[in-house]
């Protein structure tokens, strides 16, 4: 999990309530930051798919991922535990290859517990399908990537690390692979006695970040919006923080700059995503026109987000804004259209959320909370922040307004997103929000549970150099 794409569950009734337990389709988007159009991330995207379904849906603006990598997002979010309850905080190893979590039981496996019949297609965990969570896996087939680098040819660069404008039509890419399998299960799905979880994984805006001409003819490259960078924006946050957001695959900031590829990157990077919304927007016409609308929640979100610049650095890997934020959307009936909430919740909460809505009893040591009370009024009372973990000691704290961030060395960050929701002034050490900063402190996790057995991928100087760091990268 990264706009990530964030989530979006299309809400219905209770089981209690219901004539039926209702569907269920998860759609999860890979490195998708807030730059979709219901969340005003960046003024020139164009998703009228997903917008269409926040038109209806309770709009999450201030949703977080609980870790800024895919592996430990998707495993805290499909498991219902955080990073710093299971010590899943890298790339690698998967859940099921270390003792405190190989028997653990999956959302899916839930479901399935409950009577659901379970599919997927595409990523929705880290890397292959966890086997034991569905009923049908059906293999990612399609075009990935051009076998030559289109642009980001930098020796020694890792091979998924590219950007630009390809040639392989729309249909043979493996996200639309994805999607029209999704197209086409839906109908037969909604046709059977049981209840169904269908969760679809879409891998773009990841790196490669490719797409054809008609996404790209979208975004004209002569008046491209660029992300807003200050020169001196990383001057007062601790050396930490820069030590703990290093990427030894993706490019550098300055060389980024100096080469102009970052214009080709943004551009890239939008195009996929309006690619992806095409993509989205075939999957929710299809759960319509089987007539399942009524009866269906439609999860859709991103395992986190992306830099493309900003904090001057490219790719995932921090503890800003920028990386912890996720699109985090639920609709459908029972809840009011278009409403926008500021709560600061988490992807953890979707886990207890479906068991929620779909009347199922409720499943003991899940580190999230129900959004129920937000679905039926935006305004309810919340009390839980949200927390985003990268390494054992490293914790964002996201409040309604503030965000405070907290370094295993005692280094710290604190920002009023009233007035600065881009972060460019750190408040940790002014005296006016010592009492703010103070109940920030009170809601970090009260326990880092340590590393797993063979945790790699992280390549930091805090952790010591990963060996597997390039096994642990491929997707």
């Amino acid at each position: 999990m990264s706009r990530v794409f964030f989530l979006c569950l299309v809400l219905s009734v209770p089981y209690a309530q219901a004539a039926e337990r209702p569907n269920v389709v998860f759609v999860a988007i890979d490195d998708l930051n807030d730059w979709v159009g219901c969340l005003d991330g960046h003024p020139q995207i164009q998703t009228p798919n997903i917008d269409r379904l926040a038109q209806r849906s309770v709009n999450f603006t201030n949703a977080h991922c609980q870790a800024p990598i895919c592996n430990p997002s998707r495993t805290s979010m499909l498991l219902g535990k955080l990073p710093s309850t299971t010590g899943h905080y890298f790339l690698a190893p998967g859940f099921r290859d270390v003792q405190v979590t190989k028997d653990a039981e999956t959302l899916f496996q839930c479901f399935r517990r409950h009577g659901y019949r379970a599919e997927t297609m595409g990523k929705v965990f880290h890397g292959v399908a966890d086997e034991a969570s569905f009923d049908h896996v059906e293999r990612s087939s399609g075009v990935r990537r051009q076998k030559e680098k289109l642009r980001y040819r930098q020796p020694g660069s890792h091979p998924s690390w590219d950007w630009g404008q390809v040639e392989i039509a729309d249909e043979d890419q493996r996200d639309y692979h994805t999607a029209a399998w999704a197209v086409d299960r839906i109908p037969p799905l909604g046709m059977t006695e049981e209840p169904f979880f269908l969760a679809i994984g879409f891998h773009l805006p990841h790196v490669p970040i490719y797409a054809t001409k008609k996404w790209f003819d979208l975004y004209p490259i002569d008046n491209l919006v660029m992300p807003t960078v200050l020169e001196n924006d990383l001057d007062d946050v601790p050396p930490i923080a820069i030590d703990l957001s290093l990427n030894p695959t993706a490019p550098r900031y300055e060389w980024m700059a100096q080469s102009g590829e970052d214009v080709h990157a943004v551009r890239a990077y939008l195009a996929a995503i309006s690619f992806v919304d095409h993509l989205v927007g075939m999957v929710l016409d299809s759960v319509e026109a089987a007539g399942l609308g009524k009866n269906t929640i439609v999860v859709l979100f991103s395992d986190h987000g992306f830099h493309l610049g900003e904090k001057k650095k490219w790719a995932k890997r921090s503890l800003w804004e920028r990386t912890t934020r996720v699109p985090l959307l639920i609709a459908g009936p029972g809840i009011t259209s278009g409403d926008r909430c500021g709560a600061p919740v988490g992807l953890i909460d979707v886990f207890p959320t479906l068991l929620d809505l779909c009347g199922l009893p409720e499943k003991v040591g899940l580190d999230g909370q129900s959004l129920r009370p937000l679905l039926e009024d935006v305004d309810s009372p919340w009390q839980h922040p949200a927390i985003c973990t990268f390494g054992p000691g490293n914790h964002s704290i996201h409040s309604r307004h503030y965000h405070y961030i907290h370094y295993r060395d005692g280094s710290e960050e604190f920002y009023d997103h009233r007035n600065d929701f881009h972060e460019h002034q750190n408040l940790a050490k002014d005296a006016v929000c010592e009492e703010l900063i103070s109940e920030h402190r009170k809601w970090l996790p009260g326990n880092d549970a340590p590393m797993v057995p063979g945790s790699r991928g992280s390549d930091s100087p805090l952790y010591g150099e990963s060996n597997g760091l390039q096994k642990a990268m491929k997707r």
